[in-house]
């Protein structure tokens, strides 16, 4: 028999075997640790939404397929939490997380001082703490995170100086430091840093540097040198040719003068250079050996000279921009054979001669902007060649000849900008349907044409004043969508307006004055609800003035002068307030309605014989007093007028006994009549507010939507401000939408700078909000009056207004949960106290955010023209950004003492500012002379300053409200002294954490809806 025998392992393996196991028992316990150390983190943090799925799971790397977790071998080596809400402090138990390398917490609510907790994070190579509310001076030691490779700590409230320590970070590549409060001198240590790679210092408050240091000739391999906005002073340092390795060169928005270094154009490896918004002057360096060179921006200076020819030997050159310069001579032709080149914007300066013909002919080309110079000849032919042509904006020159037929076969434009020039011909059929076409702009020339049926859908804004265009205005006008503005005046259209221009709902300007049109305007007007103004003067229109014009909601300027209506005007017309509105040199006959019986129109009803007034305050006869007027009555008249009157008397009487005898009885039912909804206690009663309704002489004001009030509410002189919302059937949908998200808005708001509401009053045919009673009135009324008078609201009052507004805004926008959108704010919005505070009023038109994040669409553009932000008016999409650019605009509105339709039709206060800015002028200028002193002259340039960047043009370069308000509360704290530079004083809005990139085009300077 066979003995069986049993296996037996070997030591070694079995021993394996126990290690294998242990170390996966091991591994697991890790995995448990670290998965429970999260856990822990979102508990500390109180449970932000954002990270709501960090939840226990029983498998214990579960947490590794979380999507802000990063991990290797299933360590935590990464923690990605930008954007996330998270407030409260960093704890220290992040660093038992012990592989941990990166820390991203950018954007979010951290406060307090530098948290050296982090210190014990010892792998720590990247730490992002940027966009929060840090305070106090940096650590001294925070050479103990001795690994780290990239520190960035932008858009804080980090103070006191850089410390020296910074330099003893070896290891680092990137240092961003820029948006905070520092003081004191540059560190030279800095320049210790061998590895550094990236170096900013934009937009620091306080640090004041005289020039770069010399040390910096100590960093061989910097790329990049950003010190935009630091407010550095002097020249650029001709040292700055020995740093060799530098790559990128950002100087821009600085105090800088004098010549650029030779030298600079010298460096092999630098790439792209910004020094856009100085103030340098001299010749651009016309040797260039920088070969690597893709970006130069130079624009917004004081440099003249031609422009080098070494610029066409750039092999690599994609984007040229040296708008905004003194620049003079023609362009060099071997700019236009770059083959990289997709930017070229020479706007605004002093240049002459042709434009090189070979632009676009051998680069994908992007963008063509030459406005504003003393070019001749024709455009290139071959712009669109690379198809991937966006913009052409040539306005303000001496060109001449047709428009390039390429241009006819370019869907990727989506702006043609040549007003004022000579062009002539006819426009390429196929420029009209281009397929992302947004504004053509061709006014000012001398094209001659007719318009197409078929336009593409995308047009938003056509401009062709001043030309020669012909025929009618086509019935297809219907289809044109999308189209907002339409400006045709002076030209040679003979024809009936079309029914069809009726059905545009999106128009919002409608100028076709001074054609030959002819017939009656269209009845059918009312789906022009967005229009703001019309003016069809100076052709032959005839017929009624239609009544639906008075139903307009935007509508603010009007005028039909000089065309052939009769009748009467309607009275609809008084329910709006026009500027400017002129029905001069009609036949129209009757009573003006009683609201344009004021100064304001004296001029609006010229040579119109069969017109009259019941008072003198127009150029009109009183009514009843012409020789006309005195008719000889029939004789039985007198005897029916004595019954009449007999009639009457009798009828009083009975009257007057059945109200005695009802009066006690109705009484006891009023408040029956009426639901009242109260949001606090109340010191007055229904009655009350209802028996001071009926004295007119109350009535303190009249807005979009009703009447407002002052009613006594005891005998101490406390007040309130009633507004009324009377049902109206043409309107009573609407104002009960309004009606309701005002009280639901109100409502639920506590705040010192938004107006209290105190509780509504609601019957079947009456509403009623009743809210604190503001002494002082709007501010609109105040900034009027001192336009018009002596009356004065002083710099320090208009500075405590612009601030409380901000502090009630960013409270709706950051505060509320969901954020509340206002989309009117306005001056006459804004309501301010005994003391001046101020407070947001007027809800009707508030709109809550679903979704954060998430802008809606609303199907109706609501607002006031002036304020209204140029993407509302055209998408119809809102965000917190449109109250930024309204708020901007306000802004305006205090440091220039201007109204926000200043300019000309085409123009608003924003607009009008936004250019002056760009235009280099002197900021000082712009500013109200009533009061301007030069104790306050600072503060008023930096709030100015504030208004232009609230007002950009593009939603994404304005700032949030959170951002506007702590600039402003810094700017109280600047020194308001005078000097030779005022105007150009260090501004807080360099602190702005959402202007990506200081560069313009010229698109986001032309006034736009």
């Amino acid at each position: 028999m066979s003995k069986t025998k049993a296996t037996v392992l070997p030591i070694p393996f079995v021993a394996l075997l126990f290690v294998v196991l242990l170390s996966h028992a091991s591994s697991q316990l890790h995995d448990a640790q670290e998965q429970a150390i999260l856990i822990e983190l979102n508990r500390y943090w109180q449970n932000p939404s954002s990270i709501s799925h960090w939840v226990p799971s029983s498998n214990s790397s579960y947490h590794c397929s979380w999507p802000e977790i990063t991990c290797i071998n299933n360590s935590v080596t990464e923690l990605h939490l930008a954007n996330k809400s998270i407030g409260v402090t960093i704890p220290s138990f992040i660093c038992d997380l012990r592989k941990l390398t990166s820390i991203d917490l950018n954007y979010n609510n951290f406060v307090g001082k530098f948290p050296k907790t982090l210190y014990n994070c010892s792998k720590l190579e990247y730490l992002d703490l940027s966009q929060n509310y840090f305070v106090g001076a940096i650590p001294d030691d925070i050479d103990s995170l001795g690994q780290l490779q990239n520190l960035n700590l932008m858009n804080n409230n980090f103070s006191g100086q850089i410390p020296e320590a910074t330099g003893q970070l070896q290891e680092l590549r990137s240092l961003q430091l820029c948006s905070n409060q520092f003081n004191g001198s540059f560190p030279p240590e800095i320049g210790n840093l061998s590895k550094l790679e990236f170096l900013g210092l934009a937009y620091l408050t306080n640090l004041l540097p005289s020039k770069l240091p010399s040390s910096f000739k100590q960093l061989k391999k910097l790329k990049t040198l950003w010190t935009r906005k630091a407010n550095l002073i002097g020249e650029i340092p001709d040292m700055i040719g020995d740093m060799t390795a530098l790559e990128v060169l950002d100087l821009s928005e600085n105090e800088l003068t004098g010549k650029i270094p030779n030298a600079l154009f010298s460096l092999k490896n630098l790439k792209r250079i910004y020094l856009f918004r100085n103030n340098l002057s001299g010749e651009i360096p016309q040797v260039i050996r920088a070969s690597n060179l893709s970006v130069i921006d130079l624009s917004t200076n004081k440099l003249t000279g031609r422009i080098p020819d070494d610029i066409g030997k750039l092999e690599n050159l994609l984007g040229l921009v040296l708008f905004f310069n003194q620049l003079s001579g023609e362009i060099p032709e071997s700019i236009g054979r770059i083959s990289t080149l997709t930017d070229v914007r020479l706007f605004s300066n002093n240049l002459s001669g042709t434009l090189p013909p070979d632009f676009g002919q051998y680069s994908m080309l992007e963008y063509f902007e030459v406005a504003s110079n003393r070019l001749t000849g024709r455009l290139p032919e071959h712009l669109c060649y690379g198809g991937k042509l966006k913009g052409v904006v040539a306005f303000d020159n001496n060109l001449t000849g047709e428009l390039p037929k390429s241009l006819g076969n370019c869907n990727s434009l989506i702006m043609v900008d040549i007003r004022n020039n000579s062009l002539t011909g006819n426009i390429p059929s196929g420029l009209w349907t281009s397929l992302n076409l947004s504004e053509l702009r061709i006014s000012d020339n001398l094209f001659t044409d007719e318009l197409p049926g078929k336009v593409t859908h995308s047009l938003v804004r056509l401009e062709i004043s001043n030309n020669r265009f012909f025929g009618k205005i086509p019935v297809e006008v219907n289809l044109w969508s999308n189209l907002s503005v339409f400006i045709a005046s002076n030209n040679f259209f003979n024809c009936a307006i079309p029914r069809e221009l009726t059905a545009l709902p999106s128009l919002t300007m409608l100028l076709i004055d001074q054609n030959q049109l002819h017939g009656f305007l269209p009845s059918d007007i009312i789906s022009w609800k967005s229009l703001q103004t019309l003016n069809l003067s100076r052709n032959k229109l005839s017929g009624q003035i239609p009544e639906a014009i008075g139903f307009l909601p935007n509508l603010k300027g009007l005028d039909l002068s000089e065309n052939q209506f009769s009748g009467q005007i309607p009275p609809q017309l008084g329910r709006l307030r026009f500027t400017p509105f002129n029905l001069s040199s009609n036949h129209l006959i009757g009573s003006i309605p009683r609201e344009f019986e004021n100064v304001a129109y004296s001029n609006s009803f010229l040579n119109n014989p069969g017109l009259c007034a019941t008072t003198a305050n127009v150029n009109l006869d009183i009514c009843g007093s012409r020789k006309n007027s005195s008719i000889s009555y029939p004789h039985n008249l007198i005897w029916i007028s004595s019954i009449v009157i007999a009639v009457l008397a009798l009828s009083f009487s009975f009257l007057l006994f059945m109200t005695k005898f009802y009066w006690k009885r109705n009484r006891a039912l009023v408040s029956s009549m009426w639901e009242l909804t109260a949001f606090q206690t109340l010191n007055f009663t229904v009655e009350i507010i209802l028996s001071a309704l009926k004295d007119q002489t109350n009535k303190i004001g009249e807005g979009g939507s009703g009447e407002v009030y002052r009613v006594r509410t005891t005998g101490n002189d406390d007040f309130v401000a009633v507004k009324r919302i009377c049902n109206n059937k043409r309107l009573e949908q609407e104002l009960e939408k309004e009606f309701r998200a005002e009280v639901m808005t109100l409502s639920r708001i506590r705040h010192l700078n938004i107006v209290k509401l105190m509780c509504c009053i609601s019957s079947e045919y009456s509403k009623l909000l009743v809210y604190e009673y503001m002494e002082n009135g709007s501010l609109y009324l105040w900034l009027d009056k001192h336009r018009a008078s002596a009356i004065t609201l002083d710099w320090p009052k208009r500075f405590q207004i612009a601030i409380g507004v901000a502090q009630g805004l960013c409270y709706m926008h950051h505060g509320c949960s969901p954020p509340i959108i206002h989309r009117d704010v306005k001056s006459s919005n804004i309501l301010l106290d005994s003391e001046f505070n101020a407070k947001i009023a007027d809800f009707g038109l508030a709109k809550m955010l679903i979704k954060q994040g998430e802008p809606t669409s609303i199907s109706v553009v609501a607002g006031s023209f002036g304020y209204i932000a140029p993407e509302y008016a055209r998408t119809k999409r809102i965000n917190e950004k449109i109250d930024v650019y309204s708020f901007g605009v306000v802004l305006l509105e205090l440091t220039t003492g201007r109204k926000a339709n200043y300019g000309d039709e085409y123009r608003s206060l924003a607009e009008w500012a936004q250019d002056f800015f760009q235009g280099g002028n002197s900021i000082v200028d712009a500013l109200d002379e009533g009061i301007r002193a030069a104790c306050h002259l600072n503060q008023m340039c930096n709030v100015f300053k504030l208004g232009i960047y609230c007002t950009r043009t593009l939603p994404s370069e304005r700032p949030c409200m959170r951002t506007v308000l702590q600039m402003l509360l810094h700017s109280a704290h600047l020194p308001n002294h005078q000097d030779k530079n005022a105007e150009e004083e260090y501004v807080t809005v360099h602190m702005l954490r959402n202007l990506k990139d200081g560069s313009t085009s010229v698109s986001d300077n032309v006034d736009s809806v």
